[in-house]
């Protein structure tokens, strides 16, 4: 038996309730990962509230680092005693997960177990957002909505490795400076006029790209900040889920494209995903890319973590300790 939050039905944070739940045996292809911190992410919000349906009862979560504490048949990718990582093992809001074991990835000596729980999903969603949703090349401009946020703060980073000028966006004067310690060049307080703002700072043109995590409250002005031919990559929907939208206003604004991208669909294969997580261990390794854990919160306060996160009372990382 393992501690554990579960949800049994959909609704507000009220519905994340403790309990004590049994760990399943390793199958073929599995192990089983004793949780040292677990990483909370909006879209366990989005499932929580029914946003994205899944089965009740369930376990939520589907992030975190820990220690392999047994192997299924057949599996030589992970052995006890092995320190790992992951972002997709649903069940993770428990102090242990049985899941497949090619989707554990190595963390290397020099990162803690709170370091590594906050870098699998946002850490590779900052990556492939700015390797492939748009190919960040040196001298282009790019606009970061939430920037003081745990994917803002690490995408920020990641432009800056790659030579972007990078302006982000944020609520506060005190996530400003944040912001601004993650390298951003420019940080916009506010999500009121931004369209303009960023007009003023690129000298008419706009932006290469706007990577969009807030959504319904920032659509519009993210594509009034594009330069001709740019691209809107609305990778998530914080402040709620963009209303429908015509395609054909993209042909006034500029030939202008939109994408919505999620991480599955870019950690196909486990070489990509360890890929991805091997250049980020990399740049942790270099002193390029710093994470920051903003909060972390026992288990059993899941909900407060949610009411926090959902709030943007946070910055950075939020992480529960079973």
């Amino acid at each position: 038996m393992t501690r554990a939050i579960q949800i049994s039905r959909t609704g507000g944070p009220e519905v994340l309730v403790p309990a004590d739940i049994t760990v399943p045996e390793p199958g073929p292809g599995q192990a089983t990962v004793e949780i040292a911190a677990a990483g909370v992410n909006f879209i366990d919000i989005y499932q929580r509230e029914g946003r994205y349906p899944l089965d009740l009862p369930y376990v939520p979560g589907s992030e975190g680092a820990g220690r392999v504490t047994a192997v299924g048949a057949d599996v030589d990718l992970v052995k006890v005693g092995d320190r790992v990582a992951w972002a997709s093992l649903p069940g993770s809001y428990a102090g242990a997960v049985t899941g497949p074991a090619d989707r554990l990835v190595p963390v290397p000596d020099g990162v803690s177990d709170e370091q590594a729980a906050a870098l699998p999903l946002q850490g590779a969603t900052a990556q492939y957002l700015a390797r492939d949703s748009y190919p960040i090349a040196a001298g282009d401009t790019v606009l970061i909505h939430a920037g003081a946020g745990g994917v803002g703060l690490l995408l920020t980073q990641v432009a800056k490795i790659l030579g972007a000028t990078v302006i982000t966006t944020v609520s506060t004067a005190d996530k400003g400076e944040l912001s601004s310690g993650a390298g951003a060049d420019h940080v916009i307080v506010g999500y009121d006029d931004v369209a303009a703002t960023v007009r003023e700072l690129t000298g008419g043109d706009g932006v290469a790209a706007v990577y969009d995590g807030v959504g319904r409250d920032t659509f519009e002005g993210s594509l009034a900040s594009l330069r001709r031919r740019g691209r809107m990559i609305l990778f998530g929907a914080s402040s709620g889920p963009v209303p429908p939208f015509d395609l054909q206003r993209l042909n006034p604004l500029g030939s202008l494209s939109v994408s919505r991208p999620t991480l599955k669909d870019f950690t196909v294969t486990r070489e990509e995903l360890i890929g991805r997580t091997d250049e980020l261990f990399g740049w942790i390794a270099d002193g390029r890319l710093t994470l920051r854990v903003g909060a972390t919160y026992p288990l059993d306060q899941a909900a407060h973590a949610h009411q926090d996160l959902a709030g943007r009372r946070t910055t950075g990382k939020v992480l529960l300790i079973p």
